[in-house]
């Protein structure tokens, strides 16, 4: 990921990610107690799905909100690599990246500091009943214990 402003650079009231998404790739159910995010689509087909039954596939330019409290996923919808930009309102959350990905540079991190990393940061899963037949749709590889 590229980080492009940091809540330093803000004064905390947001932070932007730029996420690659590899052909395949599933970013789990999940949601957040703490923030906002503002999803704009740069490369590729991404898919979202928030909320109960909001479900959406967006090409270059489109957009989606994720408030703090609803459930979401997002997915590579497309045949090639995708790219997004991410506005996190109030920020802070950029430094959960910075930290998974510290966690990640020795190889897949344990799952108790994943949950201990989420549990600071606001970060709650979900196994919703959806998720299987999301996976088999768009033939997505879920991270280990995604």
């Amino acid at each position: 990921m590229v980080f492009k402003l940091w809540g330093r650079d803000t004064g905390g009231a947001l932070s932007i990610v730029e996420h690659p998404f590899p052909v395949g790739a599933l970013v789990p159910p999940h949601l957040h107690t703490r923030k906002d995010e503002y999803s704009i689509v740069t490369e590729g087909q991404i898919g979202f799905r928030s909320g109960g039954d909001r479900e959406v596939v967006l090409g270059p330019g489109g957009y989606i909100t994720k408030p703090r409290g609803e459930l979401h996923a997002m997915w590579n919808a497309g045949p090639e690599p995708a790219r997004m930009i991410e506005v996190i309102s109030p920020a802070g959350f950029e430094h959960f990246f910075r930290e998974m990905a510290d966690l990640s540079a020795a190889g897949p991190p344990q799952l108790p500091e994943v949950m201990a990393l989420a549990d600071r940061y606001g970060l709650q899963g979900g196994r919703p009943d959806w998720l299987p037949d999301l996976i088999a749709r768009y033939r997505l590889t879920p991270p280990p214990g995604g």
